[in-house]
């Protein structure tokens, strides 16, 4: 017999999320995924060099300019672009691969980035990150203590476009409490998963389907036999 429980996704879902240089993202992603079962995170290409305590094959796949310009030629990408003088691209095995599996796939990308998967892969969900404020946002740049002043400065150039991007979105979060963010993102990733196109319904609604119209043939038969009672009366 059928459960509300069996009512669960037919597939993974891919989260995209974006927002400016040192909104959050990165630490967003890491604590949902540390949170949901059955989630992953894309690893990306990128031809920058790591920052101090990424991991190569973890937070991106480092890798050479020659390299990366021979995968977009055999068309490895779902998407790519170049972003502060660097190369990123997103594998499209790996997603491809985990969402069939059932697994949920977060995206930390660009709004470019994000509108490109987005026309390849339409059901996928876009949710666009905001600072509390100009400030906060230009503090976190400087804490990181990797940029120089001219990366701070086009960081913060680039956040007058991507903002510009935000009504492309489906979901918006301000990442004011860390914590709140997280539950925001989790809330939108359970919407998700009930959406009618997505659910694997199917059974459980005919099980449901069938015990009623057991239950109104058996009503049916009580009255007309109650009817035959009364007219031999």
């Amino acid at each position: 017999m059928f459960k509300p429980s069996d009512i669960r996704p037919k597939c993974g879902v891919l989260i995209i999320i974006s927002g400016p240089s040192g909104v959050g993202k990165s630490t967003l992603v890491q604590r949902v995924l540390s949170t949901l079962p059955n989630s992953r995170y894309s690893v990306s290409a990128t031809t920058r060099p790591p920052r101090a305590g990424e991991i190569d094959g973890e937070d991106y796949f480092f890798i050479s300019r020659h390299l990366f310009e021979k995968m977009v030629s055999n068309g490895e990408f779902i998407e790519w672009a170049e972003v502060h003088d660097n190369l990123y691209g997103t594998p499209y095995k790996f997603i491809n691969d985990s969402i069939k599996q059932g697994y949920d796939v977060f995206l930390d990308i660009d709004t470019y980035g994000a509108f490109q998967i987005k026309r390849a892969m339409p059901n996928s969900v876009s949710i666009f990150v905001l600072p509390p404020s100009y400030e906060e946002l230009e503090s976190r740049l400087r804490k990181r203590g990797s940029e120089t002043e001219d990366n701070i400065y086009k960081r913060m150039k680039n956040a007058i476009d991507e903002l510009h991007a935000l009504p492309e979105y489906d979901y918006i979060i301000l990442n004011e409490s860390i914590d709140d963010a997280v539950n925001k993102i989790i809330s939108i990733r359970e919407a998700e998963h009930l959406r009618v196109k997505r659910a694997d319904y199917q059974g459980y609604v005919n099980e449901i389907k069938k015990r009623l119209s057991s239950i109104c043939r058996e009503e049916f038969n009580r009255s007309y036999t109650q009817r035959d009672v009364k007219t031999e009366s």
